[in-house]
């Protein structure tokens, strides 16, 4: 089977959770650059990708890469390239994105029309056809220039991997399911350990974690652009690959996950997420304040995303929010909180400089992931508790 360089974006700050996934699904890692992985992989690990990793936004298949500076050498490489292998003759393709950092060619639109009129051009001359009605499956490309060279690949996802497809609502300011997974995935949480978010909104790092702790893969109930390249990858492997999902889900776990929500609103559309996600049983729901967070087992932890303060009248309320998650905290003998906040003032009035800092880049948006590590539980003996 052939094999393919993948490209796996991912948030800026979590490369090192998405190269482990990468290596514990059995593929070699080729680069690891800001905000993104490369890996070697064939047919078989683009359907796996898609459908396992948590923390990619995509799986893009890599087609070339060179340098351009005009836009006659864009066009006439882009053009030389054997699109005829990767585009059948009825292919719908089209550049979906393009970006550009420190190049001479910098104008998305620019390059956009002239690697499309590229790709027709190479087509028309191969496939012996003067007009192309793209009438058949949909084979997004997306283009990204760094240093005057230019990356093009196929985006074998589609929609964005963070849309698993149980996410129907969202509060005001929600975390991305890539994110939260990844945050989860970077702390020591298991299923066995007590996981608690106060401020959940519509559910996000609750569900994300109870479909981590129950083995749920997160593409297993959505499509793929590449479902439908059949010149590609065959039909069979991607029904071979949710079988193996199905295969590997855990339903006898059991987890201690809650979820608090001083909006009673945003806890029903938090609830109606966790069941389309199928994790309902696993998760407990409660329109709760801050004020009232305690807890009488030990070695548990905060994930959460507070509020951030980012319009400008809700600044006012930070200090003494970020006061009461010190205190509250605080009174949690022995558990561990992982808090993503684009607030910059968080630890001092927490009131405790975290253990660990991790700056993240969401979207745009600089965060910070402060890590606060609990003591580790006593290991277990057989026949008793922790």
């Amino acid at each position: 089977m052939e094999r393919y360089e993948l490209i796996a974006p991912c948030h800026f700050g979590m490369e090192a959770v998405l190269k482990r996934e990468i290596y514990d699904l059995g593929y070699d890692i080729e680069q690891v650059e800001d905000g993104k992985v490369t890996f070697v992989g064939d047919a078989e690990a683009i359907c796996r990708a898609n459908v396992f990793l948590r923390s990619t936004e995509r799986v893009l298949l890599k087609v070339a890469k060179f340098k351009a500076v005009t836009f006659d050498e864009l066009f006439e490489k882009t053009k030389a390239i054997e699109w005829e292998n990767y585009l059948p003759k009825d292919a719908k393709f089209w550049v979906a994105k393009a970006t550009s950092i420190k190049s001479k060619l910098f104008s998305p639109s620019d390059i956009q029309s002239i690697i499309k009129k590229a790709i027709v051009e190479r087509l028309k001359s191969v496939y012996k056809i003067s007009w192309f009605e793209e009438s058949g499956e949909a084979y997004p490309i997306r283009v990204s220039f760094m240093k005057d060279e230019i990356t093009i690949a196929l985006d074998t996802s589609g929609d964005s991997l963070h849309k698993r497809g149980y996410r129907k609502l969202a509060g005001k300011a929600p975390i991305t399911e890539t994110l939260a997974s990844a945050i989860i995935m970077l702390s020591p949480w298991n299923k066995d350990r007590i996981l608690v978010d106060p401020f959940c909104g519509s559910g996000t790092i609750p569900i994300e974690a109870a479909m981590i702790g129950a083995n749920i893969a997160p593409g297993l109930n959505r499509e793929f652009s590449a479902d439908k390249w059949t010149n590609l990858i065959p039909k069979q492997l991607w029904y071979d690959t949710v079988e193996e999902a199905q295969d590997l889900i855990d339903r006898k776990v059991e987890m201690t996950i809650q979820g608090y929500d001083i909006d009673p609103e945003m806890v029903k559309v938090a609830r109606a997420n966790a069941k389309l996600a199928g994790v309902e049983k696993h998760i407990h729901f409660q329109a709760r304040p801050l004020a009232e967070l305690s807890h009488n087992k030990k070695y548990g932890f905060i994930i959460t995303n507070p509020p951030y303060g980012e319009r400008l009248e809700d600044k006012k309320d930070m200090p003494k929010l970020y006061k009461q998650i010190g205190e509250r905290y605080r009174n949690l003998d022995s558990w561990s909180a992982f808090i993503i906040t684009g607030y910059e003032d968080a630890q001092k009035h927490i009131g405790r400089k975290a253990d660990k800092n991790r700056k993240i880049y969401n979207g745009m948006m600089k965060t910070y992931l402060y890590q606060y590590m609990g003591p580790r539980p006593p290991k277990r003996t057989q026949g008793t508790e922790e």
